[in-house]
C-alpha cells in the first residue's frame, strides 16, 4: 500500500514529461530551438510548426513555471529570434484565481490566527490572480489600507517538479547541440531556478520593499510601499496598498493636470542608481508593477525577481553602458569582451566591428532608439561572434528596454539618451567616491602594509634559491589532467590490441596442431584462444565508438 504514492508520482511525472516532449517536437522546426536537432525522416509524423502567439498561449498552458520561462527567454536574443521575444513580452500572467477558501486556508496557516482577527477587512473578490499568486485588498485593524499578495496552493511544488523535468533537457541540450554548448542552457536554467525559487519566497521581497524605499529615498517622485513585517510571511505578503492609475492607462486630462517628465526622469535615474550604485536589478520594471498615485508620485511594486550584481562586474557593465551611450562602440566591445567567455569559434574582429556599427547607429537615432535595445542586440552579436556573455548583461538590457517602455507612455517627448548620459556620469562620480570610503582605504592600506613587510623577504628567498640553481618550475595536475589520461588510454589500447594479435596469431598457428580433443572439429585450445581474441578485438572497438569523443570545445576567459 505505501509503494502507491510513489507510483502516482512516478506516472505524474512521466506523463509531464511526455507533454514537455510534445511542446518541443511540435516546435522544434519553428526556429526558437534552432540548435536542437529533432527532425524525423518520416514526413507523415510532421506536424504543422506553430506561430509565436500560438507558441507563447501553449507555454502558458504548460504553467507557471513556463510562463517564466518564456518572460526569461524574452530578455535573451542570443536563444530567441525577435519575433519570438515580443510574443513572450506580451506574455500574460492572467489566470483564473482560486477559491477565497483556499486563499483563507493560506493566510490562516502561515500567520497562525484567522484572517478576521489579522485584518478587519479582507475582500474576497482579488484585485488581480497571476499563475504564482493572487492579491487582495484588505484593512489593517487601525484602518489602513493594505494589499495581501497570496501564494497560490500547490505552485511551489509544481515549480519544483518542472525544473528537475527541464534539468535534464538541459543537459542534454548542452551535451548534444550546438547551440546548448555556446549558451550553455544548464547554465541558465540554474541562475533562472535560483531567481525564481527567490520571488516564491516573499519574506525575501519583503526585504527587497525594504531596501528599494532605502535607496529611492532620494527621489521624492517615487514611492514604495512599505511591507507590514507582522503581516508577511514566506507565502504571504502585506503591504501598504499601491493605488493608481497604471501608466499605460493615464488619461490626457490626467497629463494636463500633471506633467508626467518629473515621473520619467525620477524612475530613470534611481533605476540606474540602483544597478551601478547598490548593484540590484529589478528585471521587470513594466507598465503593471507602476501607479501613478493620487498624490502624483509613482509607485513602484512587485520586486520578486531582483537579482544582485557583484562590485567587479557591476563596475564592467557601466563602464560599457556609459561607452555606449558615449558613441564608443571599441570600448564598448572591449568591455564586452572582458567580461564574456570565448569560444572556439571566436571572431574578434567581426564582433567588434559589428558592435561599432551597434552603437554608431544608436547615436545617430538617439531620439528614438533605446539603449535597452542596444544592450540586447550587442548580446546578440556576441553569440553569432562566438563570445558567451554573462547574464547579468542580458538582465540589464531588459531592464533598460522596460524602463524605456514606460518612459515613453509617461513622456513620449523626452530625450531618454540625455538623461542616461548625465546621469551615468554622477554614478561614475558616486561610484569613485564609494571607492576611497574609509572601509575601501582602510583595505586597500592593509595590503600595501602587507606587501611592505613580505615583499622583501620573498625577493630575497627568490635570489636566494636563483643563486643556489635550486629554483624549480612545477605544472601542478599534470597527473590529472585529460593529455594523461589520453595516453594511458592510448597505451591500455595498444598493449590490449597486441594481446589480441598474439592470440589470434597463436590460435592461428595451433589450428595445424593434431590433438584428441576438438570442438566443432577445431582444436579446442586453438577455438578457445581465437574466440577469446576475437572478442577482445570486438570489445576494443565497442570500447573506442562508445567512449571516446572529440576534444571539448575550447573555451577561453579574459583575465581577471
Amino acid at each position: 500500500m505505501d509503494s502507491h504514492p510513489h507510483v502516482e508520482a512516478s506516472q505524474g511525472a512521466g506523463r509531464r514529461r511526455g507533454q514537455i516532449l510534445r511542446f518541443l517536437f511540435r516546435y522544434r522546426n519553428s526556429g526558437l530551438f534552432s540548435g536542437l536537432d529533432t527532425s524525423l525522416e518520416d514526413a507523415a509524423l510532421q506536424v504543422p510548426e506553430g506561430t509565436p502567439q500560438e507558441l507563447a498561449q501553449d507555454l502558458e498552458a504548460l504553467g507557471p513555471a513556463f510562463v517564466k520561462i518564456g518572460q526569461m527567454l524574452s530578455t535573451r536574443p542570443d536563444i530567441v529570434p525577435p519575433a519570438f521575444a515580443s510574443s513572450f513580452e506580451r506574455m500574460q500572467e492572467r489566470v483564473e484565481p482560486v477559491s477565497f477558501e483556499a486563499v483563507r486556508e493560506v493566510v490562516e496557516t502561515e500567520l497562525g490566527v484567522r484572517v478576521s482577527h489579522a485584518f478587519s477587512e479582507f475582500e474576497p473578490k482579488p484585485l488581480g490572480s497571476a499563475s504564482l499568486a493572487q492579491v487582495h485588498r484588505a484593512r489593517l485593524r487601525d484602518g489602513t489600507p493594505v494589499a495581501v499578495k497570496v501564494q497560490k496552493p500547490g505552485v511551489a511544488q509544481q515549480l519544483l517538479g518542472d525544473l528537475e523535468l527541464l534539468r535534464g533537457f538541459a543537459r542534454n541540450a548542452d551535451r548534444f547541440t550546438e547551440m546548448g554548448r555556446r549558451v550553455r542552457f544548464a547554465d541558465w536554467l540554474e541562475e533562472f531556478s535560483r531567481t525564481l525559487l527567490a520571488e516564491l519566497d516573499y519574506q525575501a521581497e519583503a526585504e527587497n520593499l525594504v531596501r528599494f524605499r532605502l535607496h529611492l529615498a532620494p527621489f521624492p517622485e517615487l514611492w514604495v510601499p512599505a511591507p507590514v513585517a507582522d503581516l508577511s510571511r514566506r507565502r504571504v505578503l502585506t503591504m501598504e496598498l499601491a493605488d493608481g492609475i497604471r501608466v499605460d492607462q493615464i488619461p490626457g486630462v490626467r497629463r494636463t493636470e500633471q506633467p508626467m517628465d518629473a515621473l520619467a526622469s525620477a524612475l530613470l535615474r534611481g533605476y540606474l542608481d540602483q544597478i551601478f550604485v547598490h548593484g540590484e536589478i529589478h528585471a521587470d520594471p513594466h507598465p503593471g508593477n507602476l501607479r501613478v498615485t493620487r498624490d502624483g508620485r509613482l509607485a513602484v511594486f512587485d520586486l520578486g525577481m531582483v537579482v544582485n550584481v557583484p562590485p567587479k562586474r557591476r563596475d564592467c557593465l557601466l563602464k560599457l553602458l556609459f561607452a555606449a551611450v558615449d558613441g564608443r562602440g571599441e570600448q564598448a566591445a572591449d568591455e564586452a569582451i572582458a567580461m564574456g567567455t570565448r569560444l572556439e569559434d571566436y571572431d574578434e574582429e567581426r564582433f567588434v566591428r559589428e558592435v561599432g556599427h551597434l552603437v554608431s547607429h544608436y547615436n545617430a537615432h538617439a531620439g528614438t532608439a533605446s539603449s535597452g535595445r542596444v544592450v540586447l542586440e550587442l548580446v546578440r552579436v556576441a553569440t553569432t561572434s562566438g563570445l558567451r556573455t554573462p547574464p547579468e548583461l542580458s538582465l540589464l538590457g531588459k531592464a533598460l528596454l522596460n524602463l524605456d517602455a514606460v518612459c515613453r507612455h509617461l513622456a513620449p517627448d523626452m530625450d531618454l539618451k540625455a538623461v542616461v548620459e548625465r546621469h551615468l556620469q554622477h554614478v561614475m562620480r558616486a561610484r569613485l567616491r564609494q571607492s576611497f570610503s574609509s572601509s575601501n582605504v582602510a583595505s586597500e592600506l592593509i595590503e600595501i602594509q602587507t606587501l611592505l613587510r613580505e615583499g622583501p623577504r620573498k625577493l630575497s628567498d627568490a635570489l636566494s634559491l636563483v643563486a643556489e640553481n635550486k629554483l624549480q618550475l612545477r605544472v601542478a595536475g599534470l597527473e590529472e589532467s585529460r593529455l594523461m589520461e589520453n595516453l594511458q588510454k592510448i597505451a591500455n589500447r595498444i598493449a590490449a590490441g597486441l594481446v589480441t594479435a598474439a592470440l589470434i596469431v597463436a590460435s592461428s598457428l595451433m589450428m595445424r596442431v593434431e590433438t584428441r580433443s576438438t570442438l566443432w572439429g577445431y582444436p579446442t585450445v586453438a577455438l578457445l584462444l581465437f574466440l577469446l581474441g576475437a572478442g577482445l578485438g570486438v570489445g576494443i572497438v565497442i570500447s573506442a565508438l562508445r567512449r571516446d569523443r572529440t576534444a571539448r570545445s575550447r573555451e577561453e576567459r579574459a583575465p581577471r
